[in-house]
């Protein structure tokens, strides 16, 4: 009995670990490099042929200023949440079909924490 109780407040104590919860955002920003060839992430900074995503995580999804959305995604009543970024990240297309986002996604769950890791810094 006392073991199992000591399973459980260890499995409770790392399910709370930010570092396994949280990502990474250093190693975020290094992948987000391959998402920089579309989008932008800087306050201010022009929609690319993705849109900015500067302050991105809260937000509705198909809202940014200025970039001309699919309808499949402004009538998705997704709000990007880090889960919805993280699942985003991991395959657009799976999530919202008929998005125009054309990127197969992220292959790791950590790449995908990681990059909305450094995205939740983009404020």
């Amino acid at each position: 009995m006392l073991l199992s109780r000591s399973i459980a407040a260890a499995v409770i104590v790392l399910a709370a670990s930010p570092a396994l919860a949280g990502g990474d955002a250093a190693n975020g920003k290094t992948i987000f490099n391959r998402c920089a060839m579309c989008h932008s992430a800087a306050k201010g900074a022009p929609n690319r042929i993705g849109p900015n995503l500067w302050g991105v995580v809260g937000c509705k999804a198909g809202t940014a200023p200025g970039f001309n959305y699919s309808a499949a995604l402004k009538n998705s009543s997704i709000t990007w949440t880090p889960e919805n970024l993280a699942k985003w990240v991991r395959g657009p297309g799976r999530m919202v079909p008929g998005t125009r986002m054309m990127f197969a996604g992220l292959s790791s769950q950590t790449q995908a924490d990681d990059v909305v890791a450094y995205l939740k810094t983009l404020k």
